[in-house]
């Protein structure tokens, strides 16, 4: 196979930033994608309709000219113990909110003002049944005690496992899932709990944290863990299922905060990610599976109507450059500097 063309694909699962570094990253994205749901962990992050909206508008303003009408910014909220139902009915009538993000509260990068007491979010999570709007769940625990490659499955076993019996009509997407434990929850549960996955973790396991000496660009939340999670995890992208879809969480950091003491968690793959998915897909002579999990299982299980245009990717090897211009700092994407044997025409 030489060129693949398939339905132009959705993101579901993506980071932006704000000011010049939304400028310098939303081109990447807007090229390849029909629409983005568009993570709220900003500073200060985006927990009400008209900071949404707001927000919504610069990103907007911050497409590039060719773009303007090929990509729509899907939004969300960002809960916190305080989110009333109101606001929830205000997020439905919007028209352009489609979930809201639960992050506990220390998670992951600018996740201090998350939930801390799912208990306290029942009212709204009801509201969010009622009207139909999603829940997109971080899933993992934060009690220190817990090993961080345990994190998931723990939070499976006592956040989402009884979160989904107490409010069985909510739709909820367990985003970037990273285990074997992950993949068999989703495949047992009700068709109202779906899953995206992202491309490095169908690509790498927890070794490429470590090889050669460490590899911040390789580091992520959830972290990249064994070889037989990402096998689960390519197996279920690539078999066909609706419940599993593209979601990149391609997450920019300037090199500067990923290369330090403390570097951030995050990778950036929103440079080439159509063709980095199409070369997870390939690994396991499943190109044939890649259109239905980038551009179909989504856009259905959030209720839109499926793209109308298409994209072609052609068999063509190219070398990703070893940095980005990232708001006056470099950004090392993904696969910086080695070759990947896709690129869309």
């Amino acid at each position: 196979m030489n060129t693949l063309t398939i339905t132009r694909p959705d993101d579901w699962h993506l980071h932006l930033r704000d000011g010049e570094q939304l400028h310098a990253v939303l081109p990447h994205t807007a090229k390849q994608f029909a629409r983005a749901i568009v993570m709220p962990n900003l500073k200060p992050p985006v927990v009400t309709v008209d900071m949404a909206l707001a927000y919504r508008n610069r990103i907007l303003a911050a497409l590039p000219v060719d773009c303007k009408t090929s990509f729509e910014p899907l939004m969300t909220l960002y809960l916190t113990d305080n989110t009333s139902p109101a606001e929830i009915e205000r997020a439905r009538e919007s028209g352009v909110i489609q979930g809201i993000k639960l992050y506990p509260a220390g998670a992951t990068t600018n996740s201090d003002a998350g939930v801390t007491d799912l208990s306290k979010c029942h009212a709204t999570l009801e509201a969010m049944q009622k009207l139909d709007l999603p829940l997109l769940v971080h899933g993992e625990v934060t009690d220190p005690d817990i090993d961080v490659f345990d994190r998931e499955k723990v939070f499976i076993d006592r956040i989402l496992a009884p979160l989904a019996y107490r409010f069985p009509a909510l739709r909820i997407v367990f985003e970037h899932i990273t285990t074997r434990d992950a993949v068999q929850f989703i495949d047992q549960s009700s068709q109202q709990i779906a899953a995206t996955i992202t491309a490095h973790h169908l690509l790498l396991n927890r070794n490429a944290i470590l090889q050669g000496g460490i590899q911040p660009h390789h580091y992520c939340m959830p972290v990249l863990k064994r070889e037989i999670h990402r096998q689960a995890l390519l197996k279920a992208a690539t078999s066909g299922n609706p419940k599993f879809f593209l979601g990149t969480d391609s997450a920019p950091h300037a090199r500067s905060a990923k290369e330090n003491a403390c570097g951030c968690a995050g990778v950036f793959t929103a440079h080439a990610a159509i063709e980095l998915y199409a070369s997870a897909f390939e690994q396991v002579n499943a190109l044939e599976n890649l259109e239905a999990f980038a551009s179909f299982h989504g856009a259905d299980f959030y209720r839109l109507p499926r793209n109308q245009n298409s994209i072609t990717l052609k068999k063509e090897n190219w070398l990703v450059p070893m940095f980005y211009e990232f708001a006056g700092e470099n950004l090392v994407p993904l696969s910086a500097g080695t070759i990947i044997p896709w690129r869309i025409a």
